[in-house]
């Protein structure tokens, strides 16, 4: 296996890929590791953590988002540092700090003691989610996205804009200890995001807002385990009651100029569905 100086956990998920992808247009050797592809890593198995960590320099860091994943976290950068890592960039959730979650910021607080230097960011939901995570881009493609955010908002950040940002941290200066709070330049209800991909692609899809009960009733008829139903609800009530909407300067502070607007995401869409 060739040395790579960048190791990218999580490089087939949504931003892991994109930041893999940036490296190599950049001409920055990188190891793209997932528990599926070429170079396995696994948070679970500690036997891969050695082999995907060697020659790295830097690391992008996917957490499991399990229960386990601030212990699995601090154990995985003391044997990066150990090995001669001395970059970590974490990807965490602007949520996580509003909500005051205890796993998320553990998982934050073992990035920030391993002893390196650490960014760590906190992105707003995805504007990707709407094409690419799989309960939501699979109600769009029946055509009703029906979920319990009323009328909230939520200001959803580009992934490619937070893979930038990512990159900036693993390879340029003045990024150490800083928390980068990232989202989009302007916060819409999710009827509008809806409204708005609906128009730029011409798909007939909509948006249903519905009840907290209902929610949960239609993922158990959908055979999703209640745990999931569980943490999604708690995340869409943040959001239908207003305490995600607020706009950050994230994007502007690392890369020096605005977040891609939500509708050049729905321009996209609209351009592959075109091909």
């Amino acid at each position: 296996m060739s040395i790579s100086s960048i190791l990218v956990t999580g490089g087939t998920g949504k931003t892991g890929r994109r930041v893999a992808a940036l490296l190599d247009r950049r001409g920055v050797p990188a190891r793209v590791a997932s528990r599926s592809g070429s170079v396995r890593f696994d948070w679970t198995d500690e036997t891969t953590w050695d082999p995907a960590l060697a020659g790295v320099r830097a690391v992008y860091l996917v957490d499991s988002q399990d229960v386990g994943a601030a212990a699995e976290v601090r154990a995985f950068t003391e044997r990066a540092v150990a090995r001669g890592v001395d970059r970590l960039v974490l990807l965490s959730a602007r949520v996580w700090a509003e909500m005051g979650d205890p796993a998320g910021l553990a998982v934050e607080k073992a990035v920030r003691e391993a002893g390196v230097a650490w960014t760590i960011l906190r992105p707003s939901w995805f504007a990707q989610n709407f094409g690419e995570d799989p309960l939501i881009a699979g109600a769009m493609a029946g055509g009703d996205l029906r979920l319990p955010t009323g009328e909230g908002q939520e200001p959803f950040i580009d992934a490619e804009d937070i893979a930038e940002v990512a990159v900036a941290a693993l390879t340029g200066d003045g990024h150490t200890g800083q928390i980068y709070e990232l989202s989009g330049p302007r916060a819409l209800t999710w009827g509008q995001a809806v409204a708005e991909i609906a128009r730029t692609t011409g798909r007939a899809v909509r948006f249903t807002p519905i009840s907290d009960e209902q929610y949960r009733t239609e993922l158990a008829a959908a055979g999703h385990p209640d745990d999931h139903a569980e943490i999604t609800s708690a995340l869409f009530a943040h959001i239908r009651h207003g305490r995600g909407a607020a706009l950050s300067d994230g994007v502007r502070r690392a890369l020096g100029r605005e977040p891609a607007d939500f509708a050049s995401y729905a321009r996209r869409l609209g351009e592959a569905a075109d091909v």
